[in-house]
């Protein structure tokens, strides 16, 4: 967005006219539009509508080091195009690529170098490893700011309530500090950080102060400032040598963030960021030694460790049935598009052969997450497609809740205004409710700990994805708010689409997830204040412990009732699930006999 907003103004020409960009649940182009920056996703979902791609001559694929998966599938895409469509250009830019793979693999095209305009940086690493690299980098922020002269610094860290506690105690640290070391403004950077935030990082350090001092501004960012933007008057910068990455298991089905070490290209791309408008310094928090034999060379491809069920149903949308033999640069692990295929089949958006049935057509429309489309799709069944149109777009934002570090209490105590005694889901849909009653009011937002900026940016993403269900001839339905079905009905259309994702209570008070027999706790954020039988998540956590977030209690019987093909009790591992579930399948079949009896005119 910021790039196309610069672009407009060089080229004196109003955003959206002829230059514009498209994001998801957001498109600020027009017919006149002959510029247009978008996301890889979005090119994606264009080559779903338009295979060849009709409506563009060019197309450059930016950072593409950076190797997500919907670049990768573009790759393979737009390499199967080119023989098509010769006439097509297309370049693949990074600043630290592995330039001779990606050439072998677009059959040896053509490779342009052009030499940056780089200050040398100097690179210092640690003498021993370090115990932890959080004490390190605030000890060696608070030396760069008493020692080294004028220029400001550049920290990288994994994650928002990380970069949040060491910008508190940077700032503590060199407010005891005396006059002789000059000013500091130390701010966040990270991309669910509201946008007038961000922009403070373009600000001019602190002048000098009465000593005559100069000031130094402090950045403590996530990988968002590795490559996506540049910060002038950077000088210093610290790498842990951490970032925070995506990791699927297939084998149990869950995908995590984990903080995981840096590639060497990483590495090396942080270390430029010093050297853009002057001479700079690098202080890397590692040994040599772990750098040149403990670092990958490159980041490993998202492909290779992500949940694939988005990209599957994408692929075969494209027509492209053979997808151990589609021309991936690097193809994932068998297993992973294993589960990927096998959660389709029972969403029922692919058939037993593999091909894609009239619902996966719908489900492929909605750009989310296919069992979250499933659940708004079916929703209609149950007279809740409006409810469950807000649900989804509440869980398609960045978290609506805060709670800053000072006001902790003073926020749980007003989100409790909110909590819904059935679970997570229905708070949300509560919050959404609350924020329409009341005008849309920002001061509103404030006063109840609410993100007004991913409130607001849920209204948007609802508005789109209505569209999408009124295009696809999908009923906008609510049930009576005082019926007695009102909440069980948007239950059941969560259990429509994640039966998959439940947990069972053990006897000793634990969770186990089904079939895979996760042992699981519901996370601290969650609302439920007893802990019911049955639960269905949204996602599963792991950090020191297992556990489930976003969260809301179900009824056993709904799994039989709604998903008897997973649920098919023969091939069950053994656990108190099961055995709860067999019960519940023998009271349904007593119940049903004693119907049919009454019917014969038995009693």
């Amino acid at each position: 967005m910021s790039v196309a907003k610069r672009v407009a103004e060089e080229m004196d020409v109003t955003m959206g006219q002829e230059c514009g960009y498209t994001i998801r649940f957001e498109d600020c182009t027009s017919p006149k539009t002959v510029l247009k920056y978008m996301t890889d996703g979005m090119l994606l979902r264009e080559a779903m509508s338009d295979p060849m791609l009709t409506r563009y001559a060019a197309i450059i694929l930016d950072e593409a080091h950076e190797r997500t998966v919907s670049t990768d599938v573009l790759m393979g895409l737009l390499k199967e195009l080119m023989r098509k469509k010769p006439k097509m250009k297309l370049i693949v830019m990074s600043a630290t690529l592995d330039a001779v793979k990606f050439q072998r693999y677009f059959n040896d095209a053509p490779l342009l170098k052009v030499p940056g305009r780089l200050f040398p940086v100097q690179i210092f690493y640690t003498q021993e490893p370090e115990r932890d690299y959080f004490e390190a980098a605030i000890r060696t922020c608070c030396q760069i700011h008493m020692l080294e002269p004028e220029g400001d610094v550049l920290l990288f860290l994994t994650g928002a309530a990380e970069i949040d506690q060491a910008v508190k105690r940077i700032t503590d640290e060199i407010s005891k500090m005396g006059p002789e070391t000059g000013d500091c403004m130390c701010l966040p950077l990270y991309s669910s950080l509201p946008t007038h935030l961000q922009q403070r990082i373009f600000e001019n350090a602190p002048p000098k102060n009465k000593a005559g001092v100069p000031g130094r501004k402090i950045i403590v960012s996530t990988n968002i400032a590795e490559t996506s933007l540049t910060i002038d008057g950077i000088v210093y910068v610290i790498d842990p040598g951490f970032s925070k990455q995506k990791v699927y298991n297939p084998r149990i089905r869950v995908e995590s963030l984990l903080v995981t070490p840096i590639s060497k290209a990483s590495a090396k791309q942080r270390a430029g960021r010093a050297g853009r408008t002057r001479e700079g310094k690098a202080f890397r928090l590692y040994t040599e030694h772990a750098f040149s034999s403990e670092l990958q060379p490159q980041t490993f491809p998202e492909i290779l460790r992500s949940n694939l069920s988005q990209t599957v149903l994408t692929l075969k949308k494209l027509g492209i049935d053979d997808l151990v033999h589609f021309d991936l640069m690097d193809p994932p692990a068998p297993e992973t598009l294993m589960r990927a295929l096998e959660l389709l089949n029972y969403l029922g958006s692919l058939d037993d052969e593999g091909n894609l049935t009239d619902d996966g057509k719908i489900l492929s429309e909605f750009p989310l997450d296919p069992q979250l489309g499933k659940a708004l799709m079916i929703s209609s069944k149950y007279n809740c497609s409006n409810e469950m149109l807000t649900v989804v777009s509440m869980l398609n934002v960045p978290p609506v809740f805060q709670r800053p570090p000072d006001s902790k209490n003073r926020a749980d105590h007003a989100h409790e205004r909110f909590a819904h005694s059935e679970g997570d889901h229905l708070t949300l849909l509560n919050v959404y409710h609350a924020y329409k009653r009341n005008n849309e009011s920002t001061q509103w937002c404030y006063d109840s700990f609410v993100s007004h900026r991913s409130i607001k940016s849920a209204d948007n993403v609802r508005r789109q994805l209505q569209n999408i269900m009124q295009r696809k001839g999908l009923e906008l339905l609510s049930t009576e708010f005082t019926s007695a079905d009102y909440y069980d009905n948007i239950r059941k259309s969560l259990v429509e689409g994640f039966f998959m994702q439940v947990a069972h209570q053990e006897s000793n008070g634990h969770y186990l997830t089904i079939k895979d027999n996760q042992p699981v706790q519901l996370h601290p954020s969650c609302c439920l204040q007893h802990k019911p039988i049955w639960v269905l998540y949204h996602e599963f956590v792991l950090t020191t412990q297992n556990f489930v977030r976003t969260v809301t209690e179900i009824k056993g019987m709904w799994l039989i009732d709604l998903a008897p093909h997973y649920y098919e009790l023969s091939n069950f591992p053994d656990c108190a699930a099961k055995r709860e579930l067999e019960r519940l399948f023998q009271r349904k079949q007593r119940a049903k006999n004693q119907a049919s009896n009454v019917h014969r005119g038995g009693y």
